[in-house]
């Protein structure tokens, strides 16, 4: 069954009866899609701080209330228990589980962090006819952990993550000028060409993700990524805390290009 064309509610059904369990780039186009990152209570000062430092893989654009695990900002009937295809849990640091639902998880000191997501970017190249792999083939985005560091907040910290698409030499600039336009889904690249420059040794081996190949004329363009946190959180270990599968997002109801503040930061670009 095609999803392209489904509305939010029908998607999110779908979601909610684990019926659609897989990544989410494509879907719902006009609308914001996030990453998502719960954790306790305690936690969620110095994470938000994290993000704040962070603002290129971590554009922060909601927090839900303690203990509700309803995110009335980014939607009417968005349930953070229910409404994220497949969840990564976090125990001291180490990845134990990947359920399609955490009702039986859900504590009364969470709180949800939605972070800005390239999905939502990708929407306007394809517009303008950039041909996306992963997009074209149903795969999921190739995602690498780099050694680019990101500012500690507390016991936060790690390295960045990088999602990537070939891009051909002649559309580079005008790439980063749509993404640009989208700072709430990491905006324009942090780098762009050799990926041994930020630590990435193979591009046919991503962390996360599929590996997508670069076609004669193409140079592979990498943006700041939402999978991020994750890191952050395994190196924190804290005793619990709750993520989005990378690829799997929380389709919100809010507009792609909605006017939700944000701080921002520009890192230098290099095409090489």
């Amino acid at each position: 069954m095609s999803l392209v064309n489904l509305s939010i509610t029908a998607i999110r059904e779908l979601i909610r009866a684990g019926e659609m369990t897989g990544q989410t780039a494509g879907l719902a186009n006009g609308y914001l899609q996030a990453n998502l990152v719960i954790l306790p209570e305690k936690y969620a000062l110095d994470f938000a701080r994290y993000c704040q430092r962070n603002p290129k893989p971590c554009p922060l654009v909601g927090i839900s209330d303690s203990g509700n695990p309803k995110f009335h900002s980014l939607g009417h009937d968005l349930d953070l228990k229910t409404d994220v295809p497949s969840y990564n849990v976090y125990a001291d640091g180490k990845l134990i589980d990947s359920p399609t639902q955490i009702d039986g998880l859900w504590q009364a000191d969470f709180v949800g962090f939605a972070l800005g997501c390239s999905h939502t970017f990708e929407e306007a190249l394809v517009n303008q006819q950039f041909d996306i792999w992963h997009l074209l083939h149903n795969k999921t985005v190739p995602m690498f952990k780099t050694s680019i560091q990101t500012v500690p907040s507390q016991m936060f910290s790690g390295e960045m993550v990088v999602t990537m698409r070939a891009i051909p030499h002649d559309r580079l600039h005008e790439a980063v000028a749509i993404s640009k336009q989208f700072p709430l889904a990491h905006g324009a690249p942090v780098h762009i060409g050799n990926p041994h420059e930020i630590g990435i040794t193979d591009l046919n081996t991503p962390d996360w993700g599929d590996p997508a190949p670069i076609p004669e004329g193409s140079t592979p363009v990498f943006w700041a990524c939402g999978v991020t946190p994750q890191i952050a959180i395994q190196n924190a270990q804290l005793p619990i805390a709750i993520t989005h599968k990378p690829g799997s997002m929380l389709i919100t109801d809010i507009h792609d290009r909605a006017e939700i503040p944000v701080l921002n930061q520009d890192f230098s670009l290099s095409i090489t």
